[in-house]
């Protein structure tokens, strides 16, 4: 069972990668796209909806059936759409044609985002210790290869087409191969009654106990109020996260008057610091739990866009974003494994939630600062994720279990279960 756990995680690492290299391959490829279809930047922008509504109607689509027929089923479909979607955008000639294309592409991304985190709960169970943020930071690691790997490509000349082509092919055989390695569901199950710290001498939910049964039932009425709450918290965290993308450049050129060779530094070190958190989350959960994570993970970004918004030096500024992205980088990934671990029969349909209401938030952010800014300075509308991390900080107590919902793997102390602490298979 270690051994099937361990292959279990490497399958979900390369799922998460195959899915940052995905988008950012597309990312990269932006400007050529957009020449090849022949449209401006203001278009561009209305067709990037198409992206996020396909992404969504995905996540909502994929979360019920990953509780129905297992993730094994689910995220190996998912991702040979993913892949096999990116190659799109590349061969489109017209704005009607590139919509087209995101949609599918947006929705093959929904259906693999919300497939691989439920997975990644479940994995999460059979270790008996946080392991989500790994998973998050390797996402951002994919995108860091898309970036290096679309240099060199266009340095040489390729053209979008056949780049794209090359990238899905490539992702669609890796998506096929390491499927096998994905947890069925009777295994994960059986891998979370062997988890580190679990009663494995416990009666399962349906042993035929009423007293239990109509525990879980009670469970599952209340859990819905939660999860909307955690997809609230995601909204503000990825609203934030979202602002910060697309503004954090031209910020630090137009409000500080930085080159632009050094303002592209901001959106350097926010990045950098949002991976290099993730890598470091999962101890930090393990130690402390989830809600000491998003409590402090919000306040400190808070605090880091404090810097931002009132700083008159470059360097400052800098040093804001990187604290901003320090502050966030656990956040996401604490309230997905949370919505996962609410309600074990739902993980899936929970994540959607959680996930879909934060990927909205994820596109309002940008145009919430553009915005703002018509009736206030650009450092000024900052003050938007600024006010939503305290927010977010104030109200992470909402990720604690409760006590009626607290299971072996997730006690309704996480904080300081030992549970957490043991070491992984």
């Amino acid at each position: 069972m270690q051994r099937t756990l361990r292959a279990a995680r490497a399958a979900t690492f390369a799922y998460f990668a195959l899915n940052g290299f995905v988008l950012g391959m597309w990312v990269v490829h932006i400007p050529a796209i957009e020449q090849r279809a022949g449209i401006s930047h203001a278009v561009l922008g209305s067709l990037l909806l198409l992206l996020g509504a396909g992404a969504f109607a995905g996540m909502q689509l994929v979360g019920p059936l990953a509780d129905r027929f297992g993730a094994r089923r689910v995220v190996p479909v998912s991702a040979a759409l993913c892949a096999a979607a990116v190659a799109l955008p590349g061969t489109a000639t017209s704005g009607w044609a590139l919509g087209a294309a995101l949609l599918v592409l947006g929705f093959g991304n929904g259906c693999l985002d919300v497939g691989m985190n439920a997975h990644a709960v479940q994995v999460e169970r059979g270790y008996g210790r946080p392991v989500m943020s790994s998973f998050h930071a390797v996402f951002s690691l994919g995108g860091v290869a898309a970036s290096l790997v679309g240099a060199r490509t266009l340095g040489w000349g390729w053209s979008a087409p056949a780049t794209l082509s090359g990238t899905a092919g490539v992702c669609l055989v890796a998506a096929l191969l390491v499927a096998p390695a994905l947890l069925p569901r009777q295994q994960a199950a059986t891998a979370e009654a062997q988890a580190p710290g679990a009663d494995t001498g416990a009666p399962a939910p349906d042993a035929g106990g009423t007293g239990t049964v109509a525990a879980a039932k009670r469970t599952r009425r209340r859990v819905p109020g939660r999860i909307w709450l955690l997809a609230a918290l995601a909204l503000m965290v990825m609203l934030s996260e979202g602002a910060a993308n697309d503004w954090s450049v031209l910020a630090t050129r137009d409000v500080l008057h930085a080159s632009p060779a050094t303002a592209a530094f901001a959106y350097g070190c926010f990045a950098t610091a949002m991976t290099a958190g993730r890598l470091l989350t999962d101890r930090v959960a393990g130690r402390f739990g989830p809600v000491a994570v998003v409590r402090w993970g919000a306040g400190t970004a808070a605090v880091g866009m404090v810097a931002v918004v009132c700083s008159p030096w470059i360097a400052l500024a800098l040093v804001g974003w990187t604290v901003f992205g320090i502050g966030l980088s656990g956040c996401v990934p604490q309230l997905f494994s949370v919505a996962g671990h609410a309600d074990h029969e739902a993980a899936g349909a929970n994540v959607s939630r959680v996930a879909g209401l934060g990927y909205l938030g994820m596109l309002a952010g940008p145009a919430a600062i553009g915005a703002l800014t018509r009736i206030v300075p650009l450092n000024v509308a900052f003050l938007l994720p600024l006010v939503l991390c305290a927010v977010a900080a104030a109200a992470a107590g909402s990720l604690r279990t409760p006590p009626e919902a607290a299971t072996p793997d997730r006690p309704a102390q996480a904080p300081t279960a030992p549970a957490t602490r043991t070491a992984a298979p």
